[in-house]
């Protein structure tokens, strides 16, 4: 079954054909996957990096693709160059999607025909950030979305997994597919890098006091006390926490 790349921006990826179904995640610009079978207006896929299977609308894919760069921004404004102007559009592409090279001068590159981005808003294809507080500060503020992985509304599985999908390392989209996953740490008290899973929740350490999660009773993602987070959870939703990794595992 061959492979196809996903050509635009952002897109929902529902759990039936119908755009009235729940969205279960989304796709971004470069991302790879195989067509499973079509449907009127709709097409059912299975994404090559987490396996994810669900409906996209039907969309312009490529068949071949070579990213060269992938965005290392929270999202890189997309421009349109005019009479050797560059002028903003209203379009972006997200962290973490890789893009081609067409043409690029000394501030852009052009991905697509007429479709530019910053040369600073990349980093190598191979690039490897190491540094996951800083990718995870990125999408500081950003809304909680179900189903989101963008600074445009992410989950909270999103936001773990979205490290992992920049550096092109596989691990799971869903927080209980994320719980099987991971390895149990043996020590209890809670460092730097510890991902801790609930029922249904998930998020990470920023240090041994400090946590960062997109937490959907504040429907943002916040950093908050971790003691106070571990209380705050069971106190309104009666859910103790089940397993604690830690990310330097994986």
């Amino acid at each position: 079954m061959k492979s196809n790349f996903f050509s635009s921006s952002l897109a929902n990826i529902y759990s039936k054909a119908s755009s009235k179904s729940e969205v279960m995640s989304q796709i971004l610009y470069g991302e790879k996957f195989k067509i499973l079978n079509k449907k009127k207006g709709w097409v059912k896929i299975r994404t090559n990096y987490d396996n994810y299977v669900g409906f996209i609308k039907k969309d312009n894919f490529y068949n071949k693709f070579k990213p060269k760069f992938k965005i290392f921004k929270f999202k890189s404004k997309i421009f349109i160059r005019k009479n050797n102007r560059f002028l903003p559009s209203k379009k972006y592409l997200y962290f973490g999607s890789g893009v081609s090279v067409l043409n690029s001068n000394k501030n852009f590159i052009e991905f697509e025909k007429n479709k530019w981005i910053k040369k600073r808003d990349t980093k190598t294809i191979f690039h490897q950030e190491k540094n996951f507080i800083k990718v995870f500060k990125l999408f500081l503020n950003s809304k909680y979305l179900w189903g989101g992985k963008t600074s445009d509304g992410i989950d909270c599985s999103a936001l773990i997994q979205i490290y992992f999908y920049y550096n092109r390392i596989f691990f799971p989209r869903d927080s209980k597919d994320q719980i099987e996953f991971c390895k149990k740490k043996r020590k209890k008290k809670l460092i730097k890098g510890d991902i801790i899973f609930w029922k249904g929740h998930v998020g990470i350490c920023l240090n041994n006091s400090k946590f960062i999660h997109a937490y959907g009773p504040k429907k943002k993602v916040i950093i908050m006390p971790t003691k106070l987070t571990i209380k705050l959870i069971y106190k309104t939703a009666n859910l103790l926490v089940k397993k604690v990794s830690n990310i330097k595992n994986y």
